[in-house]
Parts: C-alpha cells; structure tokens; sequence
C-alpha cells in the first residue's frame, strides 16, 4: 500500500530544490498534488519531471508569492476547491538573501528575507491549520535550517527567519497536537540546490566548487547532502507513520550541527 494513495499533498517551493525532490517522494507514493511557487516555468518542469514516471499523477500548479497573504489564502483555497481536503502541508518556499555583515546589511533585503522565510511560514500555517483541524488529522513539516540551530556568519536574516521557524513549529504542535495535527520542522545543511550554489557563488563568484569543497572540509560527511534525502525525510514526516513526533527540529546535515 502506497502511503500516500489519495492523499492530498501541498508544497510550496515546489518549482525548485527541496520542494521539488519532496513532490517527486510522495508522487511515486500516489500524493495528489498541490504546488505553490512564484515560478510558473519552474512548477511546470517539476510536473513535467513527475509524469514522465508516475503514471496518472494529479497536479494543481499555483502560481503564488508566499509572502503576500491573500496569495496564501487562495492557495489554500483553490486546494480545498480541487481536492477537498489537505492532508500534508510541505511549508518550504523559503530565500537566502545575501551575505554580508550586520553593520551593512541591506535593510530591505533584511525585510524581504523575513517576510518570505518568515511571514510566508506564519501565513501558510494559519490558513492551512483550520483545515486540519476541521479534518481531525493532518501533518505538517515546515522548512527551518541548521541556520535556524546554530550561527551561520555573514547572515542575520535567514539566522533569524528560520530560528523563528523553528519556535513557531514548537508552537504550532503544543497548540494543535489535540487536533491529530503534528507539525515538525526539517532543518537541512548545505544539500546541493540552487540557493546551496547561489550561496557558494557569493563566497566564489569565479568558482563555486571550490568554495563548496572547503564547505564540506568541516562537515564530518565530507560531502554536500543530496536534495532526494531531505525529500525522503519530508515524506516519512507527512506520511503519519508516526505521528507521536510533533515539534521536533530535526538536522539533516551529516552531523555537522552536532560538532562542538
């Protein structure tokens, strides 16, 4: 029995990196889908990727900023519209920014890193949360970061965003646990996306695979992670099979977080 057979699966971010390998995980497990992204283009090379392998998959593609909370609102909306019901909540869509030190980082870009890793989390949990709760079940796995446990230099607005994600994850699940809704949160090291490469590129503009491979120096891996790992990890989560973990952080960063 596939774990996801006429499950109803929504993910944003899902055009690129973790939430693409995430729909790939729970379409093989027969997820219906729900795709959020503000790449149109990108949403439809993720579906493209998926039913070329999985036979029968249902989509719904949105178009959609997180940040903005009428978005959010009709993302939800237009999921219920079409399926009925959410049963997983992938709440992922999430940027970078750049690096710099705090005495000159950019004041916008500060906002903008906020509202979408920030806000667009807060906004996608309460709209998603009176779904389940009205179901009686539901799970939710939210993206923080190792950036969200421990200190990354050079980047106090996604330190800062996805700390908060983790505390509202913590939140969520002590509120809506009575509900049959656990809401966990994955916070992955450097696993090889886009945003991983965009973040050596800052470090390496000429050459981002040598920053990369000075990265993985400290990691006791000694490697980037792979996208597929995180998805595998995102899909046990959403699949209910053990729905007594609820507001956990958990790293997945070949235990580079655990390093004094």
């Amino acid at each position: 029995m596939k774990r996801f057979a006429n499950k109803v699966v929504l993910i944003t971010g899902g055009g690129s990196g973790l939430g693409r390998a995430a729909a790939v995980e729970v379409a093989y497990e027969g997820a219906k889908l729900s795709l959020v992204d503000v790449n149109v283009k990108a949403l439809e090379e993720t579906k493209r990727q998926i039913a070329e392998e999985v036979e029968g998959a249902e989509f719904l593609l949105i178009e959609g900023d997180v940040a903005d909370e009428g978005a959010v609102k009709k993302y939800v909306q237009e999921t219920v519209d079409r399926f009925g019901r959410i049963d997983a909540f992938f709440n992922n869509a999430g940027i970078e920014g750049k690096q710099n030190l705090i005495e000159n980082y950019d004041t916008d870009m500060f906002n903008k890193v906020i509202d979408i890793n920030l806000k667009g989390v807060f906004y996608g949990l309460k709209h998603v949360l009176p779904v389940m709760k009205k179901q009686g079940e539901g799970y939710i796995v939210n993206t923080s970061s190792v950036g969200g446990i421990r200190a990354v230099p050079n980047q106090i607005a996604y330190g800062a965003s996805k700390h908060a994600v983790a505390g509202m994850t913590k939140d969520a699940a002590i509120e809506y646990a009575e509900h049959g809704i656990s809401i966990n949160a994955v916070a992955p090291g450097a696993i090889l996306t886009d945003m991983v490469i965009g973040s050596f590129k800052q470090i390496n503009p000429d050459d981002w695979e040598s920053a990369s491979k000075e990265f993985v120096k400290d990691n006791p891996a000694k490697r980037l992670g792979d996208p597929k790992e995180v998805g595998r990890l995102v899909a046990f989560l959403l699949s209910g099979e053990s729905p007594f973990i609820n507001g956990a952080i958990i790293p997945i960063d070949g235990a580079q977080s655990a390093k004094y």
